[in-house]
């Protein structure tokens, strides 16, 4: 209420309590009869009294007024107060929110500093590894050619050795002719000393000398026989030698390679040669597939696919994604009456027997070889990658276009069998690019990883395990081609949204 009204109102009072009050007048008069005073009342003072009633009647309309809007005003005021009240409540909620969010990413970024410090060590001993393989690889090297250095001196000695046992040999027949041909001279000599008296002399001069060659003869022999049974020892020993030397060299020639084989593990390869390798060894091939439709037209398509030839060290297979073949996953599929296809160039190229899908994942698409013919098709065969996660990054090739380059990926462990690749850090030679589904992934080394089941996440292949075989022939109606392509729709619908 303002202070002028309040004014106003008290004058009121005040002039109303003068107007209607009477005196006693007797009272203030002592010894007299008390008059009776009669009021009167004065018309113009009731006029001005009506007139103040107005306006204190207007003011309290006006006060009535202000009152009411003043409430409208609080009850907005009050409105607005809890508006912001659950604004400023929802706000915090976002804050404490973005708090937990930051303090995620603080762990988060913790850990993967520690990741990294770890992976830092790793390469760092990796590196010293390789080093110190290399000095052995090297030292192994020379030793393994002053081996053989020394193996060809000791198969020459050896050589020689046996030219001069055969040499000793021959002379020794020689002797041994000489000898018995001495033999026979006497005899024909005693024959003779015999039947010629008067040569008796003479003959026994021969004889004593024919004696004393015999006598030589046989030491030389006596001498040549120990010197040939020392020599056979000693090429028995020099054999025994040489076969050691052998194990020994057999030996370090599987050290090499070992060695080799670790050194090529661990040394990561560029993305230019492992595309050049993928661009020379892929294998061409076609499938086609036909069914008979509606008053008697046959349909009829066809698709060329490009492979390339996987091995888990026993098994050799034919890899593609099952969007580059003509099937399709879809509900109702299609029942295919023929499947026929081939692999390879020229003009006889291999036909193909049966068409396997993956077990884990139906979109990776598997065709079966022996090794006769994975050897007729004269195209490299990568191996599986026995350990897939050695290196951070790998090498994604386009499966249908030439984009390739390096990438990192991350392991999911809501999805063992996949692995996320990193999108933002795709560069190729051609600048940044968008992997898609089918692309093929290999890992630093030249093996083969996996395959991109979509944009963003690569099934990693650890073996060659088959839920459905496709046999291709005549046969193909009864392999209910329809009812295997729909369950396939509906299992990778059943996936998670990522993975599909």
């Amino acid at each position: 209420m303002n202070r002028s009204i309040l004014i106003v109102i008290a004058d009121f009072l005040l002039v109303s309590l003068l107007t209607f009050s009477s005196f006693e007048v007797d009272k203030m008069l002592p010894d007299k009869t008390p008059a009776k005073v009669q009021p009167k009342l004065n018309p113009d003072s009731l006029s001005g009294n009506k007139d103040l009633v107005n306006v204190l009647k207007g003011a309290l309309d006006e006060e009535r007024r202000v009152r009411q809007q003043l409430s409208g005003e609080l009850s907005q005021t009050q409105e607005n107060i809890r508006d912001q009240g659950s604004l400023l409540a929802d706000r915090e909620k976002q804050n404490q929110a973005l708090q937990q969010s930051l303090l995620q990413k603080e762990q988060q970024a913790r850990q993967l500093e520690q990741e990294r410090g770890v992976l830092q060590q790793q390469y760092a001993a990796a590196q010293t590894n390789l080093v110190i393989l290399q000095r052995q690889l090297e030292t192994t090297s020379t030793e393994a050619k002053v081996s053989k250095e020394k193996l060809v001196l000791t198969e020459a000695r050896l050589r020689e050795e046996f030219e001069k046992a055969a040499t000793m040999q021959q002379k020794l027949a020689e002797m041994e002719t000489n000898r018995q041909t001495l033999e026979s001279e006497k005899s024909q000599l005693s024959n003779e000393l015999k039947t010629a008296q008067t040569e008796k002399g003479h003959a026994i001069q021969q004889l004593a000398a024919a004696q004393t060659e015999v006598q030589t003869v046989r030491s030389e022999k006596a001498r040549i026989l120990q010197h040939a049974d020392k020599l056979a020892d000693g090429v028995t020993t020099l054999a025994q030698s040489s076969d050691q030397m052998a194990v020994r060299i057999a030996a370090l020639a599987t050290n090499s390679g070992n060695l080799a084989k670790e050194v090529r593990e661990y040394r990561p390869l560029a993305a230019n040669t492992i595309f050049s390798d993928f661009a020379t060894n892929r294998v061409p091939g076609r499938i086609s597939v036909s069914r008979s439709g509606m008053f008697g037209i046959d349909h009829n398509r066809k698709r060329d696919i490009e492979t390339i030839l996987v091995t888990d060290g026993t098994n050799t297979m034919a890899i593609c994604h099952v969007d580059d073949t003509p099937f399709s996953f879809m509900d109702p599929g299609t029942d295919w009456q023929g499947l026929t296809g081939t692999l390879g160039r020229g003009p006889n190229p291999l036909p193909i027997k049966s068409l396997s899908f993956c077990l884990l994942d139906p979109r990776l698409v598997m065709i079966p070889l022996t090794q006769e013919e994975a050897r007729q098709l004269g195209s490299r065969v990568y191996r599986l990658a026995e350990n897939p996660f050695k290196f951070q990054e790998a090498v994604l090739v386009g499966a249908r276009e030439g984009y390739y380059g390096e990438c990192k990926f991350q392991i999911d462990l809501a999805t063992p069998q996949y692995v996320r690749m990193d999108r933002n850090l795709f560069k190729g030679i051609f600048g940044k690019f968008n992997p898609s589904r089918g692309d093929l992934v290999f890992s630093r080394t030249g093996d083969f990883l996996g395959v991109m089941a979509n944009g963003s996440y690569c099934f990693v292949m650890h073996n060659f395990k088959a839920s459905i075989t496709f046999q291709f022939g005549e046969d193909a109606p009864q392999q209910y081609t329809g009812s295997v392509l729909s369950r396939f729709f509906r299992l990778i619908a059943a996936m998670p949204i990522r993975l599909q």
